[in-house]
């Protein structure tokens, strides 16, 4: 559960970081508050929103089983456990 928590934080911070880094590589201000101003903050705030819903929707859309699919839940069957599958 953590993997894909951590996924969606990574594409939220990737244009915070990538700003970080063009700020590191032209003008070495990157700890300097004028450098993240107001606007910069909310196009960078936009971008990763924009990113999240779009991993969203990719991870939605390639991920999990097919549609109509069934869903078995785990049980025990003649004194055996059988795991969880789909169908």
């Amino acid at each position: 559960m953590i993997r894909p928590i951590l996924t969606e934080f990574a594409f939220f911070l990737a244009p915070f970081a990538a700003y970080a880094i063009y700020l590191l590589l032209t003008r070495g201000g990157v700890l300097h508050p004028e450098a993240w101003s107001a606007r910069a903050l909310a196009w960078l705030t936009v971008a990763a929103l924009i990113s999240l819903i779009g991993s969203f929707v990719v991870l939605a859309h390639f991920s999990g089983v097919p549609l109509g699919s069934t869903y078995i839940p785990a049980h025990m069957e003649d004194g055996k456990f059988v795991p969880a599958q789909t169908r």
